[in-house]
């Protein structure tokens, strides 16, 4: 909650800057900071599955999650005539989980059972016209019951001459804690579950990541609109998760154990087509590898079409498929003589499809008479993974606009 009111306070500090610059020289009125933008987004999600990473692969992986998010747009001019835009972002999600439940199944509820995860951030960016270039910085923060995480990251963009053509770099950093919780029965003597109010001793450990971004968006003609996308990514630290169950081949129990280190890259194109007024055809590929041995490929697609000047709707379609990481075996089959091992199905190999459809709402006059309420959009979508795995989920979302 501390760093939640830091950030508050520096956005309330950016904006009564902005105020103070207006009282001292009123001649740049194009200066004052003021809101541009109101963004409210509601989610529910809902997952079910049997192949818990918690209890060795197997097990129920029921979770539900409710989450909020609220985006606040600042901007002004300066002197300069450069645009700033300053946005604070405040997210919220509430979650219960029957596998996380079973860390500590003696007990009446273990750590995880259900949590409220809390992860606010601020940015602010600067875009210039005549030299035709953004930059800017954005802080975040992140608190769940096992972890706390800090993340900084920097952007520069450069348009051409023409407008037609965008070159982007970024590059960020994600210092994080994590709790070492144990499941029950492996938890040395004294040794703390990490539930509210142990006293007992837990060990914390460091998880970082850095990762680096370039991206190139290009106006082919009138219709069509291509971007590219590379971004490598490096993890150090406590990769694995200490309280997923390992059961070897011999019946004997462990917990998860992973490299400390790993290399990513995706690669991603994503093109756009603009089939007159009424349709549009969103297309994107992306690749990715890393150094565990996974592989993958997803395509996705999504068809938005005006059915009347203020009523559309998005279907969309998402296949991904990928290869297992290494080190990874269905319950019972590891050896105990590997050096690595996990039985999380979420870096199996598998593959999967997620779609649905939104529909979006945009009278020119504002909805229900509104004028500064701009548009609203409902989206469902519905996920499935390989046939045998039985996972699958349904996510619904609300998203409010006000300008």
């Amino acid at each position: 909650m501390k760093k939640i009111c830091l950030s508050v306070g520096m956005l309330l500090s950016l904006w009564r800057a902005g105020y103070a610059q207006q009282t001292a020289a009123p001649a740049y009125e194009k200066r004052k900071l003021q809101v541009a933008e109101v963004n409210l987004v509601s989610s529910y999600y809902e997952q079910g599955g049997k192949n818990s990473a918690v209890t060795g692969g197997i097990g129920s992986e029921y979770l539900r999650d409710y989450a909020q998010s609220f985006d606040l747009v600042l901007k002004s001019t300066d002197r300069r005539n450069r645009e700033h835009t300053v946005v604070f972002d405040f997210n919220l999600d509430h979650y219960t989980s029957a596998s996380s439940d079973q860390i500590d199944p003696l007990t009446v509820s273990s750590a995880s059972r259900s949590d409220t995860h809390i992860y606010p951030a601020i940015s602010w960016n600067v875009r210039d016209d005549v030299r035709r270039v953004t930059k800017g910085i954005s802080l975040a923060y992140s608190t769940e019951y096992d972890y706390k995480s800090y993340g900084v990251n920097l952007n520069f963009s450069k348009l051409s001459a023409d407008n037609n053509r965008e070159v982007s770099l970024k590059a960020g950093a994600f210092f994080d804690t994590w709790t070492v919780i144990l499941p029950a029965e492996l938890r040395p003597e004294g040794y703390g579950s990490g539930a509210h109010g142990d006293r007992d001793p837990v060990d914390h450990k460091p998880r970082n990541s850095y990762n680096l971004g370039l991206s190139v968006s290009q106006v082919i003609n009138k219709r069509l609109q291509a971007f590219f996308t590379v971004e490598p990514a490096f993890q150090q630290g406590l990769l694995s998760t200490p309280f997923h169950r390992m059961y070897f081949n011999d019946g004997s129990e462990t917990v998860e154990r992973l490299p400390g280190s790993r290399l990513k890259l995706p690669v991603g194109l994503r093109l756009h087509y603009f089939l007159g007024d009424r349709f549009i055809v969103r297309t994107f590929y992306r690749y990715y590898v890393d150094n565990w041995g996974m592989k993958a490929h997803t395509v996705n697609l999504e068809l938005p079409i005006k059915i009347t000047s203020f009523v559309s709707i998005s279907p969309f379609y998402r296949y991904s498929n990928q290869t297992a990481v290494r080190y990874f075996a269905p319950y019972g089959e590891h050896k105990p003589t590997d050096r690595y091992y996990t039985s999380d199905y979420d870096i199996s190999g598998f593959h999967s499809q997620f779609f649905g459809m939104g529909i979006r709402l945009a009278p020119p006059g504002g909805l229900l008479g509104i004028g500064h309420w701009q548009s609203v959009e409902l989206r469902y979508g519905r996920y499935n993974r390989s046939a045998g795995m039985g996972m699958q989920a349904n996510s619904l979302t609300l998203l409010a606009k006000f300008k």
